[in-house]
């Protein structure tokens, strides 16, 4: 059975870091690349997934959506089987609850793309209030 585990999410204060951790097991880690993509609380109609960063299989090239690029750090243990997602400077707009995904392919999504992760656990949430 395919598991995706998130787990480190909670509430924070403007300016502040959280660490996240997807565990995985049921299926080919290593050989998948991943994501992090959220949800807001209130989500426009229609609006699915916000892919917000990548990497490859190898976890030694990423990606990142503009909203988040140097603010959060992708990695990506294949010996463990963990995919993190390092959060610092967190805004009010990035709450929201955040999924770990596996990717059929490594790309970057943009904004407008339909963003379908083959696999995707419960998610974590995280919410950023002064």
């Amino acid at each position: 059975v395919v598991r995706l585990m998130e787990s480190g999410g909670g509430l924070v204060q403007p300016g502040g870091s959280l660490r996240l951790s997807c565990t995985a097991s049921g299926y080919n880690f290593a050989g998948s690349p991943m994501s992090w993509a959220r949800q807001a609380p209130f989500p426009p109609p229609g609006k699915g997934l916000e892919w917000i960063a990548g990497t490859n299989a190898a976890g030694v090239t990423f990606e990142y959506a503009d909203s988040v690029r140097g603010r959060f750090t992708i990695s990506k243990d294949n010996d463990k089987k963990i995919f993190y997602l390092q959060l610092n400077d967190l805004r009010i707009e990035d709450t929201g609850m955040y999924y770990c995904a596996s990717d059929p392919f490594f790309a970057h999504y943009s904004p407008n793309d339909d963003y379908v992760p083959t696999y995707r656990g419960q998610g974590t949430q995280v919410t950023v209030s002064a």
